[in-house]
């Protein structure tokens, strides 16, 4: 399995810090918030990894990372030209990379502790399907997507931040997908922001009934708001002093 790290957009939310970086490339306790997916990537087995930014900022990743020695990794780099595209068109700038085999997608901005590898085992075995991981949050989990699932974790539901939640599960940036993820991506109409969203290409998945959920552990997403950004560099630096990430 290849994998996919999306590390675009404009993050205009932690202007001025990102005014002339991507906010990717902020320091989260102790390296760069990029380090984190690529980390996973390499505790779930995977040894290809294409990562996805904006022109502006390309050049600064490749600097920062080269071809992946200090991960064991092979790292390529892929430019999404349109940064207001949206996920599910990041995405898709992998189908040359991906080369009929099944992905796993991390957003650039997702810390977590949990290893993949497990999980991507058995998906490797499937004949179709996807996989979409969440963590639980008591409260309001409402401020995400929301995963409602049945007792065997396949979802029945994904509503984006629903006034009444069906479950305390929220959605994470982290999925897999079979082979055939590009072309649902080639269907999809760009939603009322002017994006491909992962929502209406994770529902593809969902109304055939292959879209089945797993659970992290522990997870921040460290690129939302300053708020987010002075939090998670506080609680990986517990984690880390602590020995747990």
């Amino acid at each position: 399995m290849k994998g996919v790290i999306l590390a675009g957009g404009l993050a205009t939310r932690l202007r001025p810090l990102t005014l002339v970086t991507n906010k990717h490339l902020l320091p989260i306790y102790n390296k760069p918030m990029i380090f984190y997916p690529f980390e996973a990537m390499k505790r779930a087995g995977v040894r290809e990894v294409l990562l996805i930014s904006s022109p502006d900022h390309s050049g600064d990743f490749a600097n920062l990372l080269k071809s992946g020695e200090e991960f064991e990794l092979k790292i390529y780099y892929g430019v999404q030209q349109n940064a207001k595209g949206g996920i599910a068109d990041g995405i898709s700038y992998a189908k040359e990379f991906a080369k009929n085999e099944k992905i796993v997608v991390i957003l650039g901005d997702n810390i977590f502790r949990t290893d993949l590898k497990s999980v991507i085992g058995k998906f490797e075995q499937k004949d179709k399907g996807a996989v979409v991981y969440g963590v639980k949050i008591p409260t309001h989990s409402q401020q995400y997507g929301v995963i409602e699932v049945d007792d065997n974790g396949m979802v029945l539901s994904i509503e984006e931040k629903p006034e009444h939640p069906k479950s305390d599960i929220a959605q994470t940036g982290i999925y897999l997908y079979d082979e055939r993820v590009f072309d649902f991506i080639s269907r999809l109409k760009p939603s009322a922001r002017g994006e491909l969203e992962v929502t209406d290409l994770n529902n593809i998945y969902l109304e055939e009934g292959s879209l089945q959920c797993e659970l992290l552990d522990w997870w921040i997403d460290a690129g939302t708001s300053h708020e987010e950004l002075l939090r998670a560099n506080n609680m990986v630096a517990e984690k880390v002093k602590a020995g747990e990430l």
